[in-house]
């Protein structure tokens, strides 16, 4: 059979699995194997099945992502999110522009340690946006806030997402963690500063404001929380900055601090410990589940010899790497607006990365400002899986939802996306001062 029908029919299986609601380890795992059963190298099959597991799980960058996660849980269980939302709703009476921009900031940081925007975001609903109707903000702007915080998740340091496209794409993920942090500013700039815009415009008489007394939190607590939040922050970007810790040691450090801190707190218990583990396990296993399955698609992907097919069509465009690196955008754009950044990561970048390569277009760049699009394509319509979760979990319309959002991805597009290509230094300077 030829090698571009093959392709073709995988490619085809592939997305109707998807559509059908396989999930993506499955997924990747099975039609990697099909593929090549079909494309006649099934000999070598069961020698992956063997060994590139193992080697795939194993790999020493992986090791951040139990210890972040493990860190996240720590914080959550520990109600340091809750008591951070306590300390700024007291500070802030009268100025509710501070705790959309706490929502912002800490919806970023847990999405990027929890790997999951949709999740994180869904969280948020259940949190954040009662709070911010409470604080005199339209349903429809909670909801936007809350969602455009969880996809944050893709380009905030330590973000999972980032550890995937390092190993993947075989750069040391220091280097990535840095190359992201001033992207991740910039975006956040943006986002806060369209939420203060919205308020300004926005009419709240309309909205039924909650006045509520200041909400009683001890002192302990209160310098507890902001200790753990300024030292957790210096060791990821300071500590890795400096070369006083690697990615790895900054999430154990990280993770003991957040746990002493909850001891601090009197919230470890049996049910405090079993649930920050089990959750852990659930999303490391998770990666290291889509890992082996990517291992094996990957492998599919090189013996159809499908990069260097597409290398040889797309070589009259090679003289417009700038055209290229747009068409590849809007792929982009397009699929992180239906599934999650690391499936998108895992599926696609066995196959452009020899493009990126040959159009001379740094590796690092390329993966951040990709990140950059990922969290666009989650909170823009018809899709945005952020949006959907929060709707979802909020029950607030999905159109006035949308309505905001897609005003959030415009803006971050033509500024943030805008600045990259003009400046790629935005990203590369960082790394290169370590």
């Amino acid at each position: 059979m030829p090698d571009i029908l093959v392709i073709v029919i995988v490619l085809c299986l592939f997305f109707f699995l998807l559509l059908a609601g396989l999930y993506i380890h499955s997924l990747l795992l099975s039609v990697g194997i099909i593929g090549l059963l079909i494309i006649g190298r099934g000999s070598i099959i069961p020698g992956l099945v063997g060994s590139d597991p193992f080697n795939s799980a194993t790999i020493y960058t992986l090791t951040t992502v139990p210890l972040f996660v493990l860190m996240a849980q720590f914080i959550l269980n520990a109600g340091i999110v809750q008591d951070m939302f306590t300390i700024i709703y007291n500070v802030s009476r009268g100025k509710k522009s501070l705790l959309g921009v706490l929502v912002i900031i800490v919806g970023g940081f847990l999405g990027a340690i929890s790997g999951s925007g949709t999740a994180t975001s869904a969280s948020l609903a259940q949190v954040a946006v009662p709070e911010l109707k409470n604080h005199g903000y339209k349903s429809e702007l909670a909801g936007a806030v809350a969602a455009v915080s969880g996809s944050l998740s893709a380009i905030i340091p330590p973000s999972l997402i980032l550890i995937i496209f390092a190993v993947i794409a075989e750069i040391p993920v220091g280097n990535l963690f840095m190359g992201a942090v001033i992207p991740g500013i910039l975006i956040l700039l943006v986002y806060i500063t369209c939420m203060f815009l919205f308020l300004a415009r926005e009419d709240s008489k309309d909205e039924k404001v909650t006045v509520t007394n200041f909400k009683p939190i001890k002192a302990s607590r209160v310098i507890t929380v902001c200790l753990v939040g300024f030292f957790i922050a210096f060791i990821i970007f300071g500590g890795i900055y400096g070369g006083y810790v690697t990615p790895t040691e900054a999430g154990g450090v990280g993770a003991f601090v957040a746990f002493i801190s909850a001891f601090i707190l009197g919230n470890v218990n049996k049910h405090f410990i079993y649930d920050s583990f089990t959750e852990t396990i659930k999303v490391t296993g998770m990666v290291m589940l889509i890992l082996i399955g990517a291992k094996i698609f990957s492998r599919f992907v090189s013996v159809s010899l499908l990069p260097r097919k597409l290398v040889e069509n797309i070589g009259s465009l090679i003289e417009y790497p700038l055209l290229i690196l747009i068409i590849l955008t809007i792929i982009y754009f397009i699929l992180f607006m239906f599934i999650e950044g690391a499936a998108v990561f895992l599926m696609t970048l066995p196959v452009v990365l020899p493009i990126v390569e040959m159009i001379n277009v740094d590796v690092m760049w390329f993966g951040v400002f990709v990140s950059v699009i990922c969290t666009l394509g989650l909170i823009t319509p018809p899709v945005g899986l952020s949006v959907y979760a929060v709707s979802g979990v909020s029950k607030i319309p999905l159109e006035g939802i949308f309505k905001y959002t897609m005003v959030f991805a415009i803006i971050s597009t033509i500024i943030v996306c805008g600045l990259l290509i003009i400046f790629p230094s935005l990203i590369t300077w960082l790394p290169s001062t370590m």
